[in-house]
């Protein structure tokens, strides 16, 4: 996992769904759907922001928790996407 992606991930969840709060303890590996951080609207941000971020595209089929429901998991997505993509 990229750490520099991990920290921007986890800056980006801080702002937009914590609203600038402290993140509790969050871990990277931490559902953040089952902890409430994000609901389905919210995947389809991150995804937005993602695409735009690092130029990637996410296609239906890889929103999936695999992929979106972790900091790192997304970490670890964009990592292979970009390394795809190179």
């Amino acid at each position: 996992m990229n750490n520099n992606i991990a920290q921007h991930i986890r800056s980006f969840v801080i702002e937009n769904f914590l609203f600038g709060a402290p993140d509790n303890g969050l871990k990277d590996t931490d559902s953040l759907l089952d902890k409430g951080i994000i609901d389905s609207t919210g995947v389809l941000e991150l995804v937005a922001h993602l695409e735009e971020t690092y130029l990637i595209k996410v296609e239906d089929e890889e929103l999936i928790p695999e992929n979106l429901d972790s900091i790192a998991n997304v970490a670890s997505f964009i990592t292979r996407k970009q390394t795809a993509g190179a």
